[in-house]
């Protein structure tokens, strides 16, 4: 049996609810749900929907007008996912601003998993990108996209850290947010005493680091801590680790973080024959 269209003329049908006013809810949360745009970070939703431990999609809302041209990307979702369709002047007024991808998706985000599981079940020869007081979901969603680009195994953050599957951090990830694994813990010394457990080879990414990236001789299993912007990583936690920089031109100061984080990630990733 094919899946059935909804077809919504109301922006105030109770069945498209979770994606009213969506930059308002985007503020002040979802209850285990989050928004994802976009044929891109939808053709990531399909591929990971079902999957153990991974997000799910709940319902579809799409433009009428767009039917047509993404029927296969709308035929990998389950046909018990429902697929709700809108005019354009419907769906700008259920989201509260012009939504142009008019592709949509409510998402489950899953059950939280235990730093020390997602480390436990990394390979003999692991990677892993570290978070650390990171709150703009620009570079949280762009540390994801990298994480994915450079074959880290999976990302950890602190407490303080923003939340990945924030509409924009999912957009700006392209869709890795919802397919590279994650962890959080309270406190970066959590994470620390975590990743040395497991006989991770902890590095600090600092503009004032003992050593640069590309002295660094890689181990078996590494993991790469990057800092907020500005601020960066707290002195007592560079104190207890070995941190390394970038090279940059003369009178620069310091790299954006998610640039700083791929530099660092492209390097050990080659080092250690992560990459094609």
């Amino acid at each position: 049996m094919g899946r059935r269209l909804i077809r919504i003329e109301d922006a105030d049908d109770p069945r498209v609810a979770p994606f009213r006013n969506i930059r308002e809810r985007d503020l002040v949360g979802r209850e285990k749900r989050f928004v994802a745009e976009g044929t891109v970070v939808l053709n990531v939703l399909a591929d990971v929907h079902g999957k153990p431990g991974r997000p799910s999609a709940e319902m579809l809302l799409v433009l009428e007008n767009r039917l047509a041209g993404i029927a296969d990307l709308l035929a990998r979702f389950p046909d018990d996912v429902p697929l709700m369709v809108v005019p354009r002047a419907v769906m700008d007024e259920i989201t509260g601003f012009p939504m142009h991808r008019g592709v949509l998706a409510l998402g489950r985000v899953p059950e939280p998993v235990a730093s020390a599981s997602v480390l436990a079940a990394m390979p003999q020869s692991a990677l892993a990108l570290v978070a650390v007081g990171i709150s703009n979901h620009d570079n949280m969603g762009a540390l994801f996209r990298n994480a994915a680009a450079f074959g880290a195994d999976a990302l950890l953050l602190d407490g303080q850290s923003c939340d990945p599957l924030y509409r924009k951090a999912i957009r700006v990830s392209v869709g890795h947010a919802l397919r590279v694994p994650y962890a959080r813990e309270e406190t970066a010394e959590d994470l620390l005493e975590k990743l040395a457990a497991e006989d991770f080879t902890i590095l600090t990414l600092s503009p004032r680091g003992e050593a640069t990236i590309e002295a660094v001789v890689p181990t078996q299993r590494m993991a790469v801590v990057v800092g907020t912007e500005g601020e960066g990583l707290p002195a007592a936690l560079l104190s207890r680790t070995s941190s390394v920089r970038i090279r940059q031109a003369p009178g620069v100061d310091s790299l954006n973080l998610a640039t700083a984080a791929a530099l660092a990630l492209h390097d050990l990733a080659l080092k250690m024959g992560r990459l094609g």
